[in-house]
């Protein structure tokens, strides 16, 4: 066979691909372990970081981190239909985004009670209380949406009293850079440190709008700024908020959470 033949070129290609798809197979699942630990430990930061833990907290080797979160932070998984802790599950058990895609660990959310954009939701979720005294400080609640290209994934942190919000941020998107990618922002995210989530009626009232909050406006709690250039993630990250604020999200288990804890 001539070294320059089709055949030999082509028998080259397929050895070259298949060598290479050894080598990458064998580092992503070599690599597996350490991943999944990387995650885990983003996890914790982020939910420290919506606890209000300075970031001089948020540092050290993952064992100081797990010795960290564990003092402070009580996880709790609940089920989101009736509110009701369920004390009998590991929280490192379930995982939700696995658990929304079973029909049999997941309920069908209807067209028009769908903000979220999700379509099904895990009957299942872990939350997390920042406790300070014995007493809550924060709730801590992870969320998640359609942005304008993706699912947004995140954590919310309410106050006590579930009234107020004391942070948003999101750990996973794909929106664009330099527009919607505007929701990683900290001067974007710090608009929503003290806005009222709900109305006098307990309604989901929180609202991102075109354009800039009007601070004199009787609405200018309940209001965050619009990202220029960004409407549709604007108004996906409203949308996931209020739909997990709602009765079909987290509603059930904030009015468990205040009858339970005598607030």
């Amino acid at each position: 066979m001539h070294k320059d033949s089709i055949a030999r070129t082509i028998g080259v290609a397929v050895v070259v691909c298949v060598a290479c798809s050894v080598i990458v197979s064998s580092a992503a699942v070599g690599l597996r372990s350490r991943q999944h630990a990387n995650q885990v430990r983003e996890q914790m930061v982020q939910i420290l970081a919506a606890a209000g833990l300075p970031e001089s907290d948020l540092a050290g080797d993952t064992e100081t981190l797990k010795r960290r979160f564990d003092q402070v932070i009580e996880t709790r998984v609940v089920d989101l239909a009736t509110g009701e802790r369920l004390s009998d599950v590991d929280p490192a058990s379930i995982d939700p985004r696995k658990e929304a895609r079973n029909p049999a660990t997941s309920t069908v959310i209807a067209q028009g009670e769908d903000l979220a954009g999700i379509k099904r939701r895990a009957n299942r979720q872990a939350i997390y209380l920042y406790r300070k005294d014995g007493r809550i400080e924060r709730i801590i609640l992870p969320v998640y949406g359609k942005g304008l290209w993706s699912t947004m994934y995140g954590y919310l942190a309410l106050s006590s009293d579930a009234m107020t919000i004391e942070r948003l941020a999101f750990y996973e998107h794909a929106e664009t850079p330099g527009l919607g990618g505007e929701i990683d922002n900290p001067r974007w995210k710090a608009q929503w440190v003290g806005k009222k989530a709900f109305d006098d009626e307990g309604e989901p009232r929180i609202e991102v709008i075109k354009g800039v909050v009007d601070s004199s406006s009787p609405q200018a709690d309940y209001q965050v700024d619009g990202i220029s250039g960004a409407t549709i993630t604007g108004r996906g990250v409203m949308n996931l908020v209020r739909y997990w604020l709602g009765e079909q999200g987290y509603g059930p288990v904030l009015e468990k959470l205040q009858e339970t804890e005598g607030r």
